[in-house]
């Protein structure tokens, strides 16, 4: 397993050891002991299963109350994940970075509190997204901010992306710096 910081602080690729043959492959994608002596978070409380179509884009997702955390990978297909610095005082607020995440490729992003999240399929067959998280699901302590703000310039490389309305009627980045989450609240 290997390690590797990202442009944003926080922000962490996790290369997994990918054990392959002629009959497929293995992947130990979680191991207590080898996350803690890396120094990386260790305790999840829940974890999630997404299923997307073929250019499908999700979020861009954070959860404030409590505050959340997501160990992401893919199981199934290929994904274009986004993390978007959303804590006002980082010197990269409102900065992005990507990662392409496949099934084969055994690569996971580590997305502290702090981030909104989103991602998008890329192929045509379905994704699915494995996500560890550090606290439960609360409807009450979650918000979003829109994938196709202009503020934020994210380059989503899919084209006529399927959305839910839900998405497509999120706030703005400029809606969120008015009124920021207390984190942690």
């Amino acid at each position: 397993m290997k390690i590797l910081d990202c442009p944003i602080e926080g922000l962490k690729v996790i290369q997994l050891d990918v054990h392959g043959d002629s009959r497929g492959f293995f992947i130990e994608r979680f191991q207590v002991k080898r996350f803690s002596e890396a120094g990386l978070p260790h305790i999840f409380l829940q974890d999630n299963h997404s299923r997307s179509v073929a250019h499908t884009l999700r979020g861009l997702h954070y959860q404030y109350g409590p505050p959340q955390g997501k160990l992401v990978g893919v199981a199934r297909g290929t994904v274009w994940d986004v993390a978007v610095d959303i804590r006002p005082h980082s010197p990269t607020f409102g900065k992005h970075h990507a990662v392409e995440l496949t099934a084969e490729n055994g690569m996971l992003l580590w997305i502290p509190p702090g981030f909104a999240h989103g991602f998008c399929v890329l192929g045509e067959e379905p994704a699915d997204l494995l996500y560890k998280v550090t606290s439960v699901y609360n409807a009450a302590g979650e918000g979003g901010i829109r994938f196709d703000d202009p503020e934020l310039d994210i380059p989503w490389p899919v084209r006529n992306a399927l959305y839910s309305p839900r998405d497509q009627n999120l706030q703005s980045f400029a809606e969120y710096k008015k009124s920021p989450p207390v984190w942690g609240a």
